[in-house]
């Protein structure tokens, strides 16, 4: 049984309520940053009839050592934050939200999770969004994940020279989710930082407003 190291932390919520939204955005943030961090990048992404959900990892930071590390020396921090993903993603089609209208949005470590949940749970999400991250694991991992994405659109957004996110790695996770079926668009940009820019914002709203149905 996997421990609950992240399990019962704090989740924060922006947007329209849960119990009235028409769609939900699961936001992830990075090593050594906060709930509080990632859930202002709602301001940012004002669609109507979304509800925004952040969960704080406990110890700011998901998973010990770097992403690209051997999987079990993450372990078992890794496992729990899947699991903290997984557990939020089922509270919310509790509340008559079909994943098919569930988005995961990461920043850095948080873009890793989440694109490691999509793959080893594919099915159709309303959308993936990785921003400067990667598939998790080091180069050779097996990467017979099961399932589907079934056209789930999928978006990586990075920098060419990251610090931390080598340009290979998310090259290869994209081919990896269109092999798994996912309609992915990656976006490298010349020389930027380890951050976040408002092409990628401007993209993540247009995949938010296919989501919901919006021509706002």
């Amino acid at each position: 049984m996997t421990q609950r190291i992240h399990q019962g932390g704090q989740v924060l919520r922006a947007g329209d309520p849960l119990e009235k939204a028409k769609a939900t955005m699961i936001m992830v943030h990075g090593r050594g940053a906060s709930a509080d961090a990632i859930i202002g990048l709602a301001d940012e992404l004002p669609i109507e009839g979304f509800a925004f959900l952040a969960p704080q990892a406990a110890g700011h930071t998901w998973y010990p050592y770097r992403f690209m590390e051997p999987l079990e020396s993450n372990e078992p921090y890794l496992s729990s934050a899947l699991d903290t993903v997984g557990e939020l993603i089922k509270a919310v089609e509790a509340q008559g939200i079909s994943r098919e209208r569930i988005m995961l949005l990461g920043f850095s470590q948080g873009a890793c999770l989440s694109l490691e949940y999509a793959a080893r749970n594919a099915g159709r999400y309303g959308g993936v969004v990785a921003l400067s991250g990667g598939l998790i694991g080091p180069d050779g991992t097996a990467r017979d994940y099961a399932g589907s994405l079934d056209n789930t659109p999928v978006f990586l957004g990075c920098s060419d020279v990251d610090p931390h996110i080598p340009l290979q790695r998310v090259k290869d996770s994209a081919e990896i989710m269109r092999k798994l079926g996912g309609n992915v668009t990656g976006r490298i940009y010349p020389r930027m930082g380890h951050t976040i820019n408002a092409d990628e914002i401007e993209f993540v709203r247009g995949m938010m407003k296919e989501v919901v149905g919006s021509n706002e």
